[in-house]
């Protein structure tokens, strides 16, 4: 495959941006790479012989050349890095959650609108061949009005996960459905539609002591178009991951995709219509001794491309980043405090 011309900086060399940099070396080129602990921006740098920094300021303002910065900084400064990238003239793909409050986003959005620029979202979950399948059949009418949905998050998170970690605490990554489960809620917009009204009951069970917020949740939604859901999750499934699951029950049919990352299609009863002959996808990211979401950044980098040369359709809109931290705010903010 032929490279693109395109010119990328990455800000962050923690675990992700390792994928972040493989992707944008396969498909284009990587120029510079920043972070605030030395080491971590002296290897990656070693790594694909660019250029290190340690200030985010003085990368944007010498890597003239580049036209994209990557960001993989801590969940809560997206924000104030994204619009940094995007003042200095760069476009930007931001990692998720996009932000972690509303305001953030909104603001993230209006300086991509002022320095016109792109602000892509990263929601690869969308490209798992049963997610993209089931889509694709809801777009065409297969399951007709869809009455209600279940999301179910089993992950595990063990206390090594939050050691010497900004991961846990409220200011930097914002709670887990930002961290763990921001492409489940995303999913959820995708499909089935906005979200009009929450309900949610937390509780910190196991992780008291190592992170500031909930390690498990209860929720129930009502959509704008009448459906309603229910989103069951936690980081305490025993040992491993066990299950990331979406049932879709519609007028004209019930379909289920499941396995750990929401990779297989575990039921389908369709009038008339049957999901057949899906691709095998991704792997799942794997880290260490956990493992995440569905490992697409490899097609996120390709439409990213697709869309600054080829005047193509972006896959995700910063717009539809702000709907799911909208969906988490509501949930988060119907709990009684």
């Amino acid at each position: 495959m032929e490279k693109s011309n395109l010119k990328f900086a990455l800000i962050g060399c923690g675990r992700i941006a390792n994928r972040h940099a493989e992707h944008i070396n396969n498909i284009a080129q990587l120029k510079a790479v920043c972070d605030v602990e030395k080491e971590k921006a002296d290897a990656l740098a070693e790594q694909y012989g660019v250029k290190a920094y340690y200030d985010i300021d003085d990368l944007l303002a010498n890597e003239n050349e580049v036209d994209v910065v990557s960001i993989c900084t801590p969940n809560g400064l997206h924000a104030s890095h994204s619009i940094s990238a995007l003042k200095a003239g760069y476009h930007v793909l931001c990692e998720k959650p996009l932000a972690t409050n509303v305001h953030d986003c909104g603001e993230m959005i209006k300086a991509a609108e002022q320095a016109n620029k792109r602000l892509f979202a990263i929601k690869q979950n969308r490209f798992n061949p049963p997610v993209a399948a089931v889509k694709q059949a809801i777009e065409d009418g297969k399951l007709g009005k869809i009455y209600s949905v279940q999301l179910s998050c089993f992950w595990n998170r063990n206390p090594q996960y939050y050691e010497n970690s900004w991961k846990g605490t409220k200011d930097l990554d914002g709670g887990t459905l930002y961290t763990q489960f921001s492409h489940f809620i995303d999913l959820l917009y995708w499909l089935v539609g906005d979200v009009k009204s929450a309900k949610a009951y937390l509780g910190n069970y196991d992780h008291k002591d190592i992170i500031e917020f909930e390690d498990t949740g209860a929720v129930i939604l009502e959509f704008y178009n009448g459906a309603i859901g229910t989103v069951n999750y936690t980081v305490n499934s025993y040992g491993k991951n066990m299950e990331g699951s979406l049932t879709i029950f519609g007028e004209k049919g019930t379909v289920k995709i499941g396995g750990q990352y929401l990779n297989e299609m575990e039921y389908q009863n369709i009038e008339d219509y049957k999901i057949e002959n899906l691709p095998e996808g991704n792997k799942a990211n794997s880290y260490g001794n956990y493992q995440g979401s569905m490992s697409n950044h490899d097609m996120v980098y390709q439409n990213l491309v697709d869309v600054l040369s080829n005047n193509a359709a972006i896959s995700t809109s910063a717009f539809e980043g702000l709907k799911t931290v909208e969906i988490i705010d509501k949930i988060y903010s119907s709990v009684e405090k």
